[in-house]
């Protein structure tokens, strides 16, 4: 296999509409776990060492509840209106509308909340391990969503 082979395998040049969230797309590491939340792994991989952009297309009247990840995040808003914020404790006042084109932060253990009122496609880059800390774990869709299976 010639070298430049070897680099054409990771290369990757994807336009708006080639975007695919497939079957499976569900929430992944590296989210908020929620079930309104689908992931496409545009490069690497969330749950390993290393480099990942993911991008998240969120449903509308999405709500997610104040939570942090183990890895230092930056993202920007594609397309739809993400209202983001930090702290502890979901307050809508403290809630920044961020339009397409927008960049924030996600520091390493840093409690941030968001919500939706349209569907938004946001693109994240982090470098993995990452992970997803709810500050309530009531508030954990998959601690819910085993609840739900042993208690159906």
């Amino acid at each position: 296999m010639s070298q430049q082979m070897k680099f054409e395998s990771r290369e990757k040049r994807i336009t708006p509409s080639e975007f695919q969230f497939g079957a499976d797309a569900g929430p992944a590491v590296g989210t908020s776990l929620v079930s309104e939340v689908q992931t496409a792994i545009l490069k690497g991989d969330p749950s390993k060492p290393g480099l990942y952009t993911i991008l998240l297309r969120i449903a509308p009247n999405t709500r997610i509840q104040p939570h942090s990840h183990r890895d230092d995040r930056i993202a920007t808003v594609v397309s739809g209106t993400w209202y983001f914020a930090y702290g502890d404790e979901f307050d809508e006042t403290d809630l920044k509308a961020l339009p397409p084109g927008s960049f924030y932060t996600e520091p390493e253990g840093i409690n941030h909340f968001g919500l939706t009122k349209e569907e938004v496609l946001i693109q994240m880059t982090g470098i993995g391990p990452s992970d997803t800390v709810y500050v309530d774990p009531r508030h954990d869709p998959t601690r819910q969503r085993q609840q739900e299976r042993t208690n159906p």
